[in-house]
């Protein structure tokens, strides 16, 4: 029975609570997080304007050129977004599949390649996290429990790794400009 000091109505349903979706602020911030340089340079900006002859160079006491963390981060990027959306996925071999056979790249062409598909990939994968069809929390039925979510901050946290030791590698070569 309802009293003055309990105001529930019998027979009426409680009205749910009103709270903002943060599905789309939550997917907007998963695709900047891949883009953004708020705290550092990008990768539109760390790639920009490096001489051909220093791609292939590692220096003295680095293990990896410029080539090889940009298609390390484009090969690693591409088998992420791989994993996410083909059932029929199948890993690299690991380290090998995952880094490229030589320090340099051939020519101008495949770098300018590998910059084309890693930007590609990267596009993909945002259009994958902004679609609201693309369940984040799901677990991915090919997989060992990863989720699309799991998956963006694996990827958000390698590429900004590979580009904080890209742009390390450019300080060493003399290639890098503090602007």
């Amino acid at each position: 029975m309802a009293t003055k000091g309990n105001k529930k109505q019998l027979g009426k349903k409680r009205a749910t609570p009103k709270t903002p979706n943060h599905d789309k602020a939550l997917r907007q911030q998963l695709k900047e997080v891949l883009t953004w340089h708020g705290a550092h340079v990008d990768w539109k900006k760390a790639l920009a304007d490096l001489a051909a002859e220093k791609r292939g160079i590692r220096p003295a006491g680095i293990p990896h050129s410029p080539w090889e963390l940009l298609e390390h981060a484009r090969i690693a990027q591409h088998d992420i977004f791989d994993f996410c959306v083909n059932s029929q996925y199948k890993s690299l071999e690991w380290p090998s599949g995952y880094w490229p056979k030589t320090p340099a790249p051939a020519d101008d062409a495949a770098w300018q390649e590998s910059i084309r598909s890693f930007e590609k990939d990267t596009r993909a994968i945002a259009n994958l996290i902004e679609n609201p069809k693309t369940d984040l929390y799901a677990k991915i039925g090919h997989g060992s429990g990863q989720t699309i979510l799991r998956e963006v901050l694996l990827l958000a946290d390698h590429n900004a790794y590979h580009l904080g030791q890209f742009v390390l590698v450019r300080r060493l070569l003399g290639a890098w400009n503090e602007t």
